[in-house]
């Protein structure tokens, strides 16, 4: 069970065309299942959206992408945030605020994920890969982008978790322990932030076709999982103004919690 207190999607909530208008977004992992929808989700909303991820290629096949569906054209800024230093994670912050000179959203969808493995058995280097990019990584980006964000008179920032009484079972190593820290840290970070204009906000996504329900659930018929759309419009509402009563919160779209 989520430490955080709980928090669920007005019934019916969708997303309109000016719900992000005039806000700069910036998307981790945006090449991803999850990445890649809550880039498009919140580009129809209205905002412009940075993606940013190790592989340049993949950003540019999903910039191509999106214009050939007709949306606004992404930004896009690789970042591979395994071996960012603080100095990189400082050029992003500058970069953003020298061309846009503001940001009002970050949401961290990356994520490393190596498989199921027993403690004995698991490896040092994925241990630390998945501590990094799901916790370190995602504290360095937003301490630096913390001047832009606190500039915002509304912003918000998202971190996604993974089931907490799922993820506390064997065999879920590196990555369980890394979301366990990870909802630590929403909860510290959105203590300093509460009487700011900075809103920290948790999202639990339901079950959903991605690579990393796929290496986890080896056999499951990965198609009967819906696709990563409803996550990615939750995402929006949380980086709405509308979300506001639900900072410091775990956004939960699990239907089973």
């Amino acid at each position: 069970m989520t430490t955080l207190p709980v928090a669920h999607l007005p019934a019916g909530w969708q997303p309109a065309g000016d719900t992000l208008v005039d806000r700069v977004v910036l998307v981790t992992g945006a090449y991803g299942g999850l990445g890649s929808a809550v880039a498009r989700a919140a580009t129809r909303a209205g905002a412009t959206v940075v993606i940013t991820g190790k592989r340049k290629r993949q950003l540019e096949k999903l910039h191509d992408a999106m214009r050939e569906e007709g949306l606004a054209e992404p930004v896009i800024h690789p970042l591979d945030m395994e071996v960012a230093t603080p100095k990189e994670y400082g050029a992003l912050a500058e970069g953003l605020e020298r061309d846009f000179g503001r940001l009002d959203g970050i949401v961290h969808c990356a994520a490393s994920f190596a498989g199921l493995t027993s403690i004995a058995m698991h490896r040092p280097d994925d241990w630390l890969r998945a501590m990094h990019v799901n916790v370190n990584a995602p504290f360095a980006l937003t301490q630096a982008c913390l001047p832009l964000l606190t500039q915002a008179s509304d912003s918000a920032v998202v971190f996604v978790l993974d089931n907490p009484e799922l993820l506390q079972r064997a065999h879920w190593g590196g990555y369980g322990v890394s979301k366990a820290a990870l909802e630590r840290f929403v909860a510290i970070l959105h203590e300093e932030t509460d009487e700011s204009p900075l809103r920290v906000h948790a999202m639990l996504p339901a079950p959903m076709r991605t690579a990393l329900r796929r290496l986890a659930y080896f056999g499951e018929d990965i198609l009967q999982r819906p696709t990563p759309d409803a996550g990615a419009v939750a995402a929006v509402y949380l980086l709405a103004a509308q979300a506001r009563a639900a900072r410091g919160a775990v956004l939960n779209l699990r239907s089973d919690q």
